[in-house]
């Protein structure tokens, strides 16, 4: 049977993004990175900057990867991993500000909205 090549960093990555995300504002972040090519150069900016993984396994044993020694592993290294997430999120916005708000409506504060119609 043949061997192939999995990378275990990344989905651990791409869980990671998706749980940060969510603690962000609605408003600019879920909505930038809902765009693919933003959410696909947060992932490439983490994956280049942590260390990344790989195993080769038959393709039966593909479904088995996540053994409690590699859990732990990815533990230990979470905090890193959250702080490079957060760093590529803030860089992204900040780079690509102009594309950003082309792709995001404007949010308007109730409070200023005239009631009068």
């Amino acid at each position: 049977m043949s061997k192939t090549i999995v990378n275990l960093t990344m989905p651990f990555v791409v869980q990671e993004i998706e749980e940060l995300l969510e603690k962000y504002p609605h408003h600019p972040y879920h909505e930038a990175f809902a765009n693919p090519d933003f959410r696909q150069n947060l992932i490439a900016y983490t994956l280049n900057r942590i260390p990344n993984h790989y195993l080769t396994v038959d393709e039966k044993e593909k479904e088995h990867l996540i053994t409690s020694d590699y859990v732990r592993y990815y533990l230990k290294q979470s905090l890193h991993i959250k702080a490079v997430i957060h760093q590529g999120i803030e860089k992204i916005l900040s780079e690509k500000a102009e594309e950003v708000n082309q792709h995001i409506p404007n949010t308007v504060d109730p409070s200023h909205v005239s009631s009068e119609q």
